[in-house]
């Protein structure tokens, strides 16, 4: 019940997301052009063209960084983990960056930067930068204590952060800075259909290893000693699942830039739909992102129309908010039980 619940919230968000905008259309048109059934017009141009594909990115990053974040909360033990708080999506920033200024340096190709050369360089970018935050956890002993594991990936973050910048300042050409400081913000705006089929791709095999995974990830919920004697070899388990996190966030952010607080907010409402347990969490997760994601794109396109918001801005906006609320009633319950 609640996935087909969902389904249909993602249905009728899909169906806002085309119709509403800077130029509104009426739902039925839209439902009329969808099936074929229009006249060409400029109304078909824009839903077809333009925002269809928009509304599509929106929904598979969404789902994507939803089920990131789950992962990764599951994996550190930490309520608060998250792509980006961790820094994983500062370093698949560095790398994107990196790539786009080298590539317009030395002459790559569009095609072939969009679709190999950058998602290869945040995939590089976003599995340094979660490994750096994990030996800096360990490095103090006492496995991950919550509060060293995000001052980490929050220093981390903030030096990736910086370096994003110091690589656009100093890029000799400025003709797409612009659009590339867009890009860090978080936005959508740039979406066209050749852009699709990877992150799909990536978001569907990766989801369904996740899934096939759940129960390992179900053992970490006992702490590590518990899943260790349950038989799960946890040091490499967590290699193997940082690792395909760092990819899924890689190309997530190559195509989306960084969005903050989807994989740290979902989670959480999620759960309090279907537990813990992972194999009913993940689809439902993926779910609640996708809709959450493009309900936010599609308040940032019009909350200023015809002004387009970076849809970051948005979930940075709500994100922060929730951030300290669950450090507050953490604090609050670590004060109950002492």
């Amino acid at each position: 019940m609640i996935l087909t619940g969902l389904t249909a919230a993602l249905a009728a968000a899909i169906l806002a997301g085309l119709a509403l905008g800077s130029v509104r259309i009426p739902p039925s048109q839209v439902v009329e052009i969808l099936t074929g059934r229009a006249e060409p017009s400029p109304f078909r141009t824009i839903v077809l063209e333009v925002r269809l594909p928009r509304v599509l990115l929106g929904a598979t990053v969404g789902a994507g960084l939803a089920v990131i974040g789950t992962v990764l909360q599951a994996l550190v033990r930490n309520p608060l983990a998250d792509p980006f708080l961790l820094g994983v999506s500062s370093g698949a920033s560095v790398g994107a960056v990196s790539a786009i200024v080298l590539g317009g340096v030395f002459g790559v190709g569009t095609a072939l930067s969009t679709a190999v050369t950058i998602p290869a360089a945040s995939f590089v970018g976003a599995l340094i930068s979660l490994a750096l935050v994990y030996a800096l956890a360990r490095s103090g002993g006492g496995g991950f204590a919550t509060g060293r594991l995000i001052l980490a990936g929050v220093a981390v973050s903030y030096i990736l952060t910086a370096l994003t910048s110091l690589i656009l300042v100093t890029a000799d050409s400025a003709d797409h800075l612009k659009e590339v400081l867009y890009w860090t913000l978080g936005g959508l705006g740039s979406a066209r259909w050749d852009m699709l089929a990877l992150p799909c791709v990536v978001l569907a095999v990766g989801t369904a290893l996740l899934i096939a995974l759940a129960r390992p990830l179900d053992l970490l919920l006992v702490g590590e000693e518990g899943a260790t004697v349950l038989g799960l070899d946890t040091a490499r388990f967590r290699a193997a699942v940082f690792v395909l996190s760092s990819l899924l966030t890689g190309v997530l952010v190559a195509y989306s830039g960084a969005i903050g607080f989807v994989g740290l907010m979902v989670p959480h409402a999620a759960r309090m739909l279907v537990g813990a347990a992972h194999r009913p969490l993940l689809p439902v997760v993926a779910l609640m992102g996708a809709v959450f994601l493009v309900v936010a794109d599609l308040a940032a396109r019009t909350v200023a129309a015809p002004q387009d918001i970076p849809v970051g801005v948005l979930t940075a906006l709500t994100g922060g908010p929730f951030f300290l609320w669950l450090l507050r009633r953490g604090q609050s319950h670590e004060g109950m039980a002492t």
